[in-house]
């Protein structure tokens, strides 16, 4: 079967999952059919998509002409025959139950057609066991969708051990189309990659509490300000909902041996119903509490070195055992679980050899099962890390937060490549881009630098505040940090090459800061921008209180930055802060075409228009005494006579920066 095969989705279970998988698949074009065992669970998850695409077209996130069509397409069904009889893909969300699902699919392989492919979203369950119930094993795959589905990029594809590459090869391809990012799981294992990374680092939470070697504030607090990571384990764990993660480790328990065994802690907060957000209490208190207070200073080595130590041997378990690779991993994790980096590279930076001792000390201690050092972990650990070390000598600039590349003739593009964290300005991707900066200026064959943010859902929403605040609220390394991103704002801004932003989703705080220092500015019709920081008791403190102005003007700058309010792309245009607004799906091509064209005209004469606005914007008389300087000195370039001849001639001039 091939993608254009692919007409009609039916979706088994009209839950949470269910309902989001319908609307996604139905927001992409496809005849959806979504059933479920009583008609009133259908048109409950009827009702979930018809209110969750009208919100999406009240958010401008698509137009009600759209929402209206999304929902046309889904189809509301209690008999199995009518919802499956004419399915390409029936995509199975049913309860997380071994027994449960083999029925449905019992029932499922008699009403669907041959041609039909069976993929199934579960997190954890054998792809394997579930296959064998049905008399296609080759057609049937993992299918596994994040929560809510609408908003996830995530889609873990997974392989049973019979299924055929053909089939996984156009599930990744639907998935695709869905708008989500396919990772490949290519062995059938418990957990398959997130939950195989996460539901183990929530179980060593509660195990370092229920031991006594740690707190539940001082778990959460080295969690999520310490490693940065985007919740606490306890505050995810309640967030997933206790009982989930119990299930899931009850599974991995039978399935994989001792070293899943719950933890004594987790069983008693599911045995008292404290689920977690669901139930009003879980490891925190939601009804009467304040929820996951977490502190910012109460870090500590030992839970960093155990819950690290823990990643890396289940990291090495996957990769050692095929069934994903260390790349895999990393962007699937962060993807799925807003990971600033993933498990990998966060071992690899901690040290496989420290992760590896902090397992062998816990080992010899408890002697407990979960701390067995995994054989592929032992042999990275000598090899120095789970990535390849081998070229990391070899000359080549290696970027994890950006992207440099060369789209176009003398055009060098930056891509902010944290998209599962939108775009947002870590100091890591500081660091980057001002070694990218100074790569680009180095490189003759370059003459304008575009810059962009990957995907569609931000240019960069501003400054990663979780991984700056792992440093605590020092006053002094914050304004290092003001500093930092200043400096390297600052090169971006006076760089001799024209500089284009091509802005597509959010630009905020630190980014639309960032912004600021391109030369011109395009938008997609979309995009929303705004200095939020006077929300948060702070002012933009990367330049936006000294550049905004010079771009927009006084007035409209305070009216930007005091009221701190989103600001629309035409709105924005207005202003003189954007350039030129186009559509989003013309929105690349566009700003690729205008650095290409700057790329193309007098490189000098460019240096030294960038050179005498910057002095003049601080000084009037230094700016037009630079100016006049920089006009005597350009009438004796060859560029300008190649200009003269060409304009004389009616032809294109081909400047060559002499």
């Amino acid at each position: 079967m091939e993608i254009d095969d692919i007409n009609t989705v039916a979706v088994l279970g009209a839950g949470n999952m269910g309902h989001g998988i319908a609307e996604v698949a139905a927001m992409a074009g496809y005849d959806v059919a979504m059933r479920d065992i009583k008609e009133e669970f259908v048109q409950d998850g009827y009702d979930q998509i018809e209110w969750s695409l009208n919100k999406l077209a009240e958010n401008d996130q698509l137009s009600q002409e759209e929402a209206d069509a999304a929902l046309e397409r889904v189809t509301p069904l209690v008999d199995m025959a009518e919802a499956c009889g004419n399915a390409d893909i029936v995509i199975e969300a049913v309860p997380e139950k071994m027994e449960i699902k083999k029925d449905v699919y019992s029932e499922l392989e008699a009403a669907a057609p041959d041609h039909a492919i069976f993929a199934t979203n579960t997190s954890s369950l054998s792809i394997t066991e579930l296959a064998d119930v049905t008399e296609r094993p080759a057609q049937f795959c993992g299918m596994h969708f994040f929560n809510p589905p609408v908003r996830m990029p995530l889609v873990e594809v997974i392989s049973g051990a019979e299924t055929d590459e053909a089939t996984l090869e156009v599930v990744e391809e639907l998935a695709d189309d869905f708008g989500k990012s396919p990772v490949r799981v290519h062995k059938d294992s418990p957990g398959f990659i997130v939950n195989r990374i996460l539901v183990p680092l929530m179980n060593e939470a509660c195990w370092l509490v229920e031991e006594d070697e740690a707190t539940i504030a001082e778990v959460d607090s080295t969690t999520k300000y310490g490693m940065g990571l985007p919740m606490g384990s306890f505050e995810l764990g309640d967030q997933v909902g206790n009982d989930v993660s119990y299930h899931v480790l009850e599974y991995m328990h039978e399935v994989l041996g001792e070293a899943y065994e719950p933890c004594p802690l987790l069983e008693r907060k599911v045995e008292n119903e404290e689920l977690g957000k669901k139930t009003g209490k879980g490891f925190y208190d939601y009804e009467d509490g304040d929820g996951a207070d977490i502190p910012t200073d109460e870090g500590s080595d030992l839970v960093e070195k155990r819950l690290v130590a823990t990643m890396a041997n289940e990291a090495a378990k996957l990769i050692g055992g095929d069934v994903a690779p260390p790349e895999s991993i990393d962007e699937a994790t962060q993807l799925g679980a807003g990971f600033p980096d993933g498990p990998v590279k966060l071992a690899d930076e901690f040290g496989l050899e420290n992760a590896l001792e902090a397992l062998e000390d816990a080992y010899e201690t408890t002697g407990h099962e979960r701390y067995e050092p995994a054989d592929y972990l032992e042999e990275r650990a000598s090899e120095g890390g789970f990535y390849d070390q081998s070229g990391a000598d070899d000359g080549e600039v290696e970027f994890d937060a950006i992207r440099v590349e060369y789209p176009g003739e003398m055009v060098g593009h930056i891509v902010l490549d944290r998209p599962h964290r939108m775009n947002t300005i870590s100091e890591e991707l500081l660091d980057e881009l001002e070694e990218a900066i100074e790569a680009l200026e180095d490189d003759d064959e370059v003459r304008s630098i575009l810059l962009t943010g990957e995907g569609d859902r931000a240019f960069s929403a501003g400054a990663d505040v979780q991984s700056m605040a792992a440093g605590g609220a020092d006053p002094v390394a914050t304004t290092e940090l003001s500093k930092r991103g200043q400096d390297v704002f600052g090169a971006l801004e006076a760089c001799e090459m024209p500089v284009v932003a091509g802005i597509d989703g959010y630009c905020l705080g630190g980014g639309m800061e960032l912004s600021m220092c391109a030369d011109l500015r395009v938008a997609s019709a979309g995009s929303e921008f705004g200095q939020p920081e006077l929300d948060l008791g702070l002012i933009p403190g990367w330049g936006g209180t000294q550049r905004l102005s010079a771009i927009v003007g006084e007035g409209r700058a305070k009216e930007i930055i005091l009221t701190a309010d989103r600001f629309e792309a035409e709105t924005m245009e207005s202003y003189g802060f954007v350039n030129e607004v186009v559509d989003g799906d013309e929105l690349e091509e566009r700003a690729l075409e205008l650095a290409t064209d700057l790329a193309g005209g007098p490189p000098i004469a460019h240096r030294y228009t960038k050179r005498a606005m910057l002095a003049g914007r601080d000084d009037t008389d230094a700016g037009l005494a630079y100016e006049s300087s920089a006009f005597g000195q350009l009438m004796a370039t060859d560029d300008l006579m190649e200009g003269i001849t060409a304009f004389m001639g009616d032809g294109e001039p081909e400047f060559e920066g002499k």
